[in-house]
């Protein structure tokens, strides 16, 4: 089997390609040119320089990889933006380097038998904010409210439309564990007793760690399935305090401090940060398009067809995923 994970050095990628070689499989890390490759250090990696902002270049990588190697069985596309201060860059970031990638395996006559792609939950929106909160479901519209979740939508799409690819689309809910930042800056507060909660209202939350998510790939791949969408979580609802709570529990700490933003105010800091991103072209954690995220109150989605066809049941329960995460954080020194 081999298979090609693009977005190799992420957070994601590069689980894939550790859980890939685990099983034995051919892999294919590729990276853009002066990518930080720190956590690659298998020797049973190999590399495929991609460069993503021309198909030409693409096709003709692409092509002399079949000549020399063959081509590929899996592709497993995780390259892509989560933060951008534009519109244009989660465009360009996220469809953009998808379709030519995808035309340039065309041109070389590489479509594999599995083209699966990491999209997002946050491609429906909030199309059930009504309590008592409803799953949201495959059958549901999708009403994206961030340029993020529009772009992953446009690709999805897209990937459905091209005739002969068989896609694989995921849309986990929120992935941590260890390498992540974004839950890291929540873990660096709460080290200092600070939790920031977004909003009064209750929020119903749901999380996937991400080597559960790679075992929820990789069945994929095992069940050769095509032309398929699924939800990813852990398959349980949480409130705005229990993932805070967990990893407090993992520096020793009885109370915490939750602090409870009203909304509005957390547009105000939001579109603040967007501002000040536009204009020195950086990119916050929290953003103006960031603000849709945590104003959504509910996250729960339908993981049936993701049990039932992959057999998919977690490893990691919430509470065992955070401290092995917070462990990681303390050993590497982020902690």
């Amino acid at each position: 089997m081999k298979i090609l994970v693009t977005g190799a050095n992420g957070f994601i990628g590069s689980f894939l390609v550790e859980e890939g070689l685990q099983r034995g499989f051919d892999v294919w890390a590729a990276v853009r040119p002066g990518s930080n490759c720190k956590y690659l250090n298998d020797e049973r990696i190999n590399f495929l320089q991609l460069d993503y902002t021309s198909e030409k270049n693409l096709t003709a990588t692409l092509t002399e990889h079949k000549n020399r190697y063959g081509a590929f069985d899996t592709v497993i596309h995780t390259a892509g933006v989560t933060k951008s201060h534009n519109k244009k860059g989660f465009e360009e970031g996220n469809y953009a380097i998808t379709e030519r990638l995808v035309c340039a395996l065309r041109n070389a006559d590489m479509l594999p038998k599995q083209f699966i792609y990491m999209s997002t939950l946050g491609t429906y929106g909030a199309v059930h904010e009504k309590e008592p909160f409803d799953t949201i479901k495959e059958n549901d519209i999708q009403v994206p409210a961030t340029n993020y979740g529009k772009s992953k939508l446009k690709t999805e799409i897209y990937l459905k439309s091209i005739p002969g690819l068989n896609y694989v689309i995921f849309r986990p809910t929120g992935v941590y564990g260890p390498r992540d930042k974004d839950y890291y800056l929540m873990a660096k507060s709460i080290k200092y007793r600070f939790n920031f909660i977004s909003g009064i209202k209750r929020q119903s939350i749901t999380f996937i760690y991400v080597k559960d998510l790679v075992k929820a790939i990789y069945s994929a791949i095992d069940k050769e399935v095509q032309k398929r969408c699924y939800f990813v979580s852990d398959g349980n609802q949480y409130s705005s305090t229990e993932f805070g709570n967990l990893i407090a529990a993992e520096f020793g700490y009885k109370w915490i401090i939750n602090l409870k933003c009203p909304l509005p105010l957390v547009w105000i800091i939001c579109h603040t940060l967007g501002g000040l991103a536009s204009l020195f072209g950086k990119t916050f954690t929290l953003n103006r398009d960031k603000y849709h995220i945590v104003a959504q109150r509910n996250w729960l989605c339908d993981i049936t067809a993701l049990q039932q066809e992959l057999d998919f049941t977690p490893d990691y329960p919430l509470q065992r995923g955070v401290k092995e995460t917070v462990e990681w954080y303390k050993s590497n020194g982020w902690l």
